[in-house]
Parts: structure tokens; C-alpha cells; sequence
């Protein structure tokens, strides 16, 4: 397909998203942010709007929650991603439910937001890492770790969350921004799990392949400067976006400047580890290391600025 075509297709692609993002959310233009309708099954599941740093979009998010008033200690799920803005645009709503049902479970109220840039949230991306050859990872984490930010503020400002207790959660180009932020020693943020963080995956559409891989390294060691969240780093033996061996070169330069990381080889995962995070049966891999990681964690107070 020609370029005028490709971009004629996103232009009817950007409509069709921004418009379903209306037609979905009826309550939206009553409220612009929170509940946009009634809790339902799994776990009180929940469509909800939340801030963004992009001027006039609003984040589509699914909240999820224990039973009872609480207060509720708060997991912010941030998703993966793509350079592709036609598959960006056709994206669906995130929603991890195996990922959430597991943190719901253990008490927290769990919430994924869409960031700006994708499927029906919509907007202008943020995230933009570049050419695969002069990919600017660190600017494109930071940018992520800001849509994280806003959301989990906004979420804290509600009666029924905890201030403190607060644990972040990212996957894949949603895990780097979750690096970020742990370099910003965020106020009551206890820890970070981060599935196989990193961008510019299958580079070209090719397995094991990385965009500008040492720059990659060189920004989770950026991300590790004076951060004090500590941080589990979890990743599958056939992860074929960022395997194991290159995410332990990530982690190694995360913990040498700095940061504190408790870096997990997980088993394999049907046929791409890469996906274990928003997938069904997940939890069946990942729980019992991350229950493990996290009683260990939580059990310290959660650092201030």
C-alpha cells in the first residue's frame, strides 16, 4: 500500500477510535473524569475516565476492587505498546484481568489506563522513541512514567484508595515507564514489577531483534540514578522481545547505578513468554514469585520524597 493510502487509512482509523470513544462512554459528557458506569462482573470491573499529560484527552481505564468501602491499597497496571500507529490505533482496551483478579485478591484496587495514543483513549502519542537506529528511549520512558503518574494521583484523590501502600505495575514498553518513575521516588509508592520492560522489540517484525539495544541499556541504568522504589523484574525463557539474557544486561545496569532489583527468569509461556502478563493462566507461571518478592518488599514502609 502506497503512503498517501497508509495515511489515509490512519486518518479514518484516528476517527473511528476517537468517535467509539464517545458511542462507549455516554456518561463522559456528565462527568468528564471517574465512574462512567456501573460495576460488574469480574471483581466490580468498572469503566472509568482518568487525566492525561496530552491537552483534551481523556484516558479510558477499567477499574477493578475488592469487596467492601475500604480503603484500598492502589495497583496501577500500565500496558505495552507499539511504534506502529496503526496498530496503536486499532488496539483494545486494556484490561490484564487475570493480572488484576490476582491483585484484587490480595487486597488491592487495581486500575488500567489507556494511555494517550491508543485504541479508544486516542489523542496524540506521547511516547514517540524515534527511529530504531536513534531510538530515544529515555525520553519516551519518562513520557509514560507521566501518564502513570496522572492517573495514580488522580486515583489516590478518591476516598476508597489507601495514600499509601501504592504499587505500580508495567509490561513491556509500560514496564520502562515504570522504571522512570521508580527514579522519581514517587510519595507512597511501595514497589515496581516490571514483565520484560523495555521497547523496540522484534525491530522490523523480527524475533530477538532490538532497536538500538545499548541505548536501551543505557536507559534502564539512567532509570536506576537515586532510585529507591525497589523493583521485581520478571521475564519468560522464550520471551523472544527482550529475552532473558539481554533483560538481565537491563537489569544489571539498573542495580550498577543504583537501583534495587530482584531480577526473576520465569518458565516458558505458551508460545511467546512475551505476552504472560495480559494473558489468561498467567498466574499459574508468575504468582508464587511474585507473592514471594512482594511480602518481601511491602513489608518495608514505602519511601517519601
Amino acid at each position: 500500500m502506497g503512503g498517501a493510502a497508509d495515511m489515509r487509512l490512519l486518518q479514518i482509523w484516528s476517527v473511528v477510535a476517537a468517535l467509539g470513544g464517545l458511542w462507549t462512554q455516554p456518561g463522559l459528557a456528565q462527568s468528564r473524569f471517574g465512574a462512567q458506569g456501573a460495576e460488574a462482573a469480574p471483581d466490580r470491573r468498572q469503566v472509568w475516565s482518568v487525566p492525561t499529560p496530552a491537552s483534551g484527552t481523556v484516558a479510558r481505564a477499567i477499574l477493578y476492587r475488592p469487596p467492601g468501602e475500604g480503603p484500598f491499597p492502589l495497583a496501577v497496571i500500565a500496558h505495552a505498546s507499539t511504534q506502529n500507529p496503526l496498530r496503536r490505533a486499532q488496539m483494545a482496551q486494556p484490561d490484564y484481568r487475570a493480572l488484576a483478579g490476582w491483585l484484587v485478591t490480595r487486597g488491592y484496587a487495581v486500575l488500567v489506563p489507556e494511555r494517550p495514543g491508543h485504541g479508544g483513549t486516542g489523542g496524540r502519542y506521547l511516547e514517540d522513541q524515534g527511529g530504531c537506529d536513534d531510538a530515544n528511549y529515555l525520553n519516551a520512558g519518562r513520557a509514560t512514567a507521566q501518564s502513570i503518574a496522572l492517573a495514580m494521583d488522580y486515583l489516590r484523590s478518591q476516598d476508597f484508595i489507601r495514600q499509601g501502600g501504592t504499587l505500580i505495575v508495567g509490561h513491556s514498553a509500560g514496564g520502562l515507564g515504570a522504571l522512570a518513575l521508580a527514579g522519581q521516588n514517587l510519595l507512597g509508592v511501595t514497589a515496581i514489577v516490571a514483565f520484560a520492560p523495555g521497547r523496540g522489540g522484534h525491530a522490523h517484525d523480527r524475533p530477538n531483534q532490538i532497536c538500538a539495544p545499548q541505548a536501551l541499556v543505557a536507559t534502564a541504568g539512567e532509570f536506576g540514578r537515586q532510585a529507591h522504589v525497589p523493583v521485581v523484574w520478571l521475564v519468560t525463557r522464550n520471551d523472544s522481545y527482550f529475552a532473558p539474557e539481554f533483560s538481565r544486561q537491563m537489569a544489571e545496569a539498573f542495580r550498577g547505578a543504583g537501583g534495587k532489583v530482584d531480577f526473576r527468569v520465569l518458565p516458558e509461556f505458551r508460545g511467546e513468554g512475551h505476552f504472560l502478563a495480559d494473558s489468561d493462566g498467567g498466574d499459574e507461571i508468575y504468582g508464587a514469585t511474585l507473592d514471594s518478592a512482594l511480602k518481601a518488599f511491602t513489608a518495608r514502609p514505602a519511601r517519601k520524597r
